[in-house]
């Protein structure tokens, strides 16, 4: 988006070079993707599908993974070029790499050496507890940010908590955000394509509201769209927890530094649908002693097994998040 009156972005103006960031991640993330597949795929990282899961996705097995490695590059090239000038960004760089991290461990643990669960749980909680941990507080004492959230559809409006509850919210929030993007990535190109709808509602209310966060927000974008090159159906490479988990923590992270975590259900509802339809699967299963709600969980495979497409999947889960981030931008 590129507007040129200053009434348009609330008295910022966007111009060209705003864009190099887009442009910088895509070239990054396109050519070390291509150069990861061959890799990958000679060192046997690949992925590993579940023989009770979806019978389609069987054909699958043998397709590298830990393609979220490209994406995190793009993002780290543009973020090294300009996090001294747009210091907003940092927290936002430190919660999608630091969960970045963590995913790549897991990669690595489950498709290198083997483990068949990669972190254990409790590791992958206390991790997980810990970059959040570090970025609140980056975000209140090294940046001075608040924990005041923008209502939707009134932006100008706040609610204001008591500190130990925006805190504990907070940690809700982003736990939710990251592991709801994670189970989103189970359709080829499915968590990129809605991803990048986000990062585009950010961008533009970064700029409206003069949030400071653009360079990362379009490298994100950038970064996703080249990567999408490779991952849409059928894809050569998948992203992996490396991948999933970063751009869970971009989500989070951008609405974080924008104020807007009371804004990810609505425009994060698929990340949200996927997540609840996991937990009451699996509170329903053990209620009932083996009754299901759907068909399989998360609910994307649900709508497989009821004869939906991969693109068709992708494409309705796009549509509906691009419809909801237009409703979202009213401010």
């Amino acid at each position: 988006m590129i507007c040129q009156r200053a009434s348009c972005t609330g008295g910022y103006v966007m111009n060209w070079e705003d864009l190099f960031p887009l442009f910088i991640s895509f070239g990054v993330t396109a050519v070390v993707t291509a150069i990861l597949i061959p890799f990958l795929t000679k060192k046997k990282v690949d992925q590993t599908e579940r023989k009770e899961g979806v019978k389609s996705h069987l054909k699958k097995a043998g397709t590298p993974t830990m393609g979220g490695i490209a994406i995190l590059a793009g993002i780290l090239v543009v973020s090294l070029l300009y996090m001294h000038t747009k210091i907003a960004i940092i927290p936002v760089v430190v919660l999608t790499f630091g969960f970045g991290i963590i995913g790549f461990l897991d990669d690595f643990l489950k498709v290198v050496l083997h483990r068949s669960d990669g972190l254990i749980a409790w590791q992958k909680l206390l991790l997980e507890a810990a970059v959040t941990a570090l970025f609140l507080y980056m975000l209140e004492h090294g940046f001075g940010y608040s924990l005041d959230m923008r209502i939707p559809f009134n932006p100008s409006a706040a609610i204001s908590w008591p500190h130990g509850l925006s805190v504990f919210f907070a940690f809700i929030v982003i736990l939710a955000t990251v592991n709801g993007v994670n189970f989103t990535d189970g359709v080829d190109g499915l968590a990129s394509s809605v991803t990048i709808v986000v990062a585009l509602f950010f961008t533009v209310m970064s700029a409206m509201l003069q949030g400071g966060i653009t360079p990362i927000t379009l490298a994100v974008t950038g970064s996703l769209l080249a990567f999408l090159l490779f991952n849409s159906n059928p894809a050569k490479i998948f992203m992996g927890d490396t991948g999933s988990l970063a751009l869970g923590g971009f989500v989070a992270g951008s609405a974080y530094m924008m104020r807007m975590p009371l804004y990810i259900p609505i425009v994060g509802f698929i990340y949200a649908i996927e997540l609840l339809s996991v937990a009451m699967q699996v509170t329903y299963f053990k209620a009932t002693h083996g009754k299901r709600i759907f068909k399989m969980t998360p609910i994307h495979h649900h709508f497989e097994l009821s004869g939906w497409s991969e693109p068709q999947i992708v494409a309705r889960f796009t549509i509906l998040t691009t419809l909801l981030c237009a409703l979202a931008l009213r401010v």
